[in-house]
């Protein structure tokens, strides 16, 4: 088979390599449709501590199931799947609390951008689902990240009639988008590129910024469309700390700036205490998914909740991945499928 292999920043090389055997209570699937994301762009251009090099390259996908292993229920063969890239332990001191993204034990697989993949028995039992007939495998394809963007939704507490700024147009910051309209709420969206903006005004936005005039223009900006105060809700979905401390600023008294972009390891943030603290502002990280989320999200994907054509702007074949990472490095479309 043909796999993406990861060898270090600005390095993917596709390879062939041997279709990997399964054991009892895995299952082998044939990936049909895989998604680019943030997080392998991030990987591409600066490396991540969760993909070692060498390794498999690639976490969102869809594709059918060709091998079930004798130990495992409820998947058969020919079965259209779509899996997370990870499970939670469900029995560590964090998964007992409800808390299962924060797992002590979570497990992530990669490899999505290759013709098959082998999902691992804790996934197949907590995150692997049939996919409905209706729903292609590229809409499939969309439920990891959506399941992340759920779970930041709800960890912001987002009320109807609350004004919500968004800071960050890439994929994560649309689907934010798309789904806190749905909550009733007003966006203000921030980017530095028009052609992502445009976006977010198909999905509802009810205002946009272009960020270039800068932080203090921005800032200014979004506390005019707010009375002066400042969003109810602030949401950072972009991964760098200077837009964590602009998402802070943006923030009203009593409000809530959810952080959401994963940034670079071992970067920090300064926050004015005496804002933080006499405007009691909450201040919210949120990472990953768990398996309810997943589930909501191919529930919504299902429903037709989303608009997914806007999400998916292009398909390329597994073939020219080197493009396609660098057509998403300079932000060209939102998210492209890879086709094996």
């Amino acid at each position: 088979m043909k796999v993406a292999m990861f060898y270090g920043p600005g390095d993917v090389r596709l390879e062939e390599r041997d279709i990997p055997e399964i054991e009892a209570d895995e299952v082998l699937v044939r990936i049909r449709a895989a998604l680019t994301c943030g997080t392998d762009i991030k990987t591409y251009r600066r490396g991540h501590a969760l993909v070692p090099p060498p390794s498999p390259f690639g976490h969102e996908y869809a594709g059918d199931v060709v091998a079930v292993g004798e130990r495992v229920e409820r998947v058969t063969e020919g079965m259209r799947i779509v899996a997370a890239n990870s499970a939670p332990c469900g029995h560590c001191f964090y998964c007992k609390r409800g808390r299962e993204s924060l797992c002590e034990n979570l497990f992530f697989v990669w490899g999505a951008f290759a013709e098959y993949i082998v999902v691992p028995g804790r996934i197949v039992q907590k995150n692997l689902l049939e996919v409905p007939e209706h729903v292609t495998y590229e809409e499939a394809a969309l439920t990891e990240p959506l399941a992340c963007v759920i779970h930041g939704v709800e960890a912001s507490n987002i009320q109807m009639g609350d004004t919500v700024v968004i800071n960050g147009a890439g994929p994560i910051g649309l689907f934010f988008t798309a789904l806190v309209k749905q909550k009733g709420a007003r966006v203000i969206q921030t980017d530095l590129v028009e052609e992502r903006l445009s976006v977010a005004e198909q999905l509802g936005a009810d205002h946009i910024i272009n960020a270039q005039e800068g932080e203090e223009a921005t800032i200014h900006n979004v506390k005019a469309l707010t009375e002066g105060r400042g969003a109810d809700i602030a949401i950072e979905a972009v991964g760098y700390p200077k837009i964590w401390e602009t998402t802070i600023k943006m923030t009203r008294k009593g409000g809530t700036a959810t952080l959401f972009g994963g940034c670079e390891k071992n970067t920090t943030i300064t926050v004015d205490t005496t804002s933080l603290h006499y405007n009691e502002i909450t201040m919210k990280g949120v990472f990953h998914h768990t398996p309810h989320y997943i589930r909501t999200a191919l529930n919504l994907l299902s429903w037709g909740s989303l608009d997914t054509q806007v999400f998916i702007t292009e398909k390329m074949p597994l073939s020219r991945i080197d493009e396609t990472l660098k057509k998403v490095m300079a932000q060209k479309g939102v998210k492209i499928a890879l086709i094996p």
